[in-house]
């Protein structure tokens, strides 16, 4: 059998190639990619049977390389949404796959799709109803993240987050009270999460709140420096191509 797999994430992408490699010897990974672009002109001159898709790629949703091209191929996705919305997409494919990928699920998944190959033909997209359990699932805004601090476990309310920032391949909360804290999640997958009325993602390394913002200036080549509260090390920078957007949630 031939896959191909589109993910973003190089720890992610390894590890399912490794897990499918280890337990299913008739599979051939032929293709991975990180983007929708990427996805879309592969894909366009390649035949397989199996797609993984990550749901959030760099440049886009997997939805998107449908949009660009007709494939009616059966697909499994991958994704870091925990939420019960996600059971919508079960509705038009094979299954889906919570990450970290557990060895068991991804041996499940595949089984489903070898019994549904040998009776009848796999489930392909229906573009309407993904688009409208995407939907559903982008209403539902992460009201919380969890964190560990030492041995304890600690829930941070969204309405306590300042900002989020990476650093040394790390995601980082900064409350109210200017405590910072590692978060299992990448800046990409906080952005998905999160109420775009209250949060802007600045740059690559930085997501803001207004509140969390001090001071604004004008920086070189038409950009902005923000000054954040209980941030001294890193420079907040709004890059050129999003200054305008976020003067527009700025007035907003």
């Amino acid at each position: 059998m031939k896959v191909f797999i589109a993910e973003d994430e190089p720890l992610a992408a390894d590890r399912l190639k490794k897990l499918i490699s280890s337990s299913f010897e008739s599979i051939d990974i032929l293709k991975m990619t990180d983007t929708v672009a990427e996805s879309v002109n592969w894909l366009s001159t390649h035949s397989v049977d199996l797609l993984f898709l990550d749901i959030q790629l760099a440049d886009g949703l997997s939805f998107e390389i449908f949009d660009q091209i007709a494939l009616s191929i059966p697909v499994i996705f991958t994704t870091a949404f925990n939420a019960y919305a996600i059971e919508a997409f079960k509705v038009n494919s094979i299954d889906y796959l919570l990450k970290p990928i557990d060895p068991e699920a991804l041996k499940k998944a595949l089984a489903k799709y070898f019994k549904l190959h040998r009776e009848e033909e796999p489930p392909t997209l229906d573009r309407a109803v993904l688009q409208e359990a995407l939907n559903m699932l982008k209403g539902q805004h992460k009201k919380r993240f969890v964190v560990k601090v030492g041995e304890h476990i600690k829930a941070i309310n969204i309405s306590e987050v300042l900002h989020f920032y990476s650093q040394n391949k790390g995601t980082y909360l900064v409350s109210k009270d200017g405590k910072k804290y590692l978060i299992d999640y990448t800046l990409e997958q906080v952005e998905q999460l999160i109420d775009p009325e209250y949060f802007f993602r600045i740059n690559r390394k930085f997501i803001v709140t207004l509140e969390g913002v001090q001071d604004m200036v004008a920086y070189s080549q038409s950009r902005l420096r923000l000054k954040l509260h209980y941030n001294e090390s890193m420079e907040a920078i709004v890059s050129r191509e999003r200054v305008q957007d976020f003067k527009k949630w700025l007035d907003a």
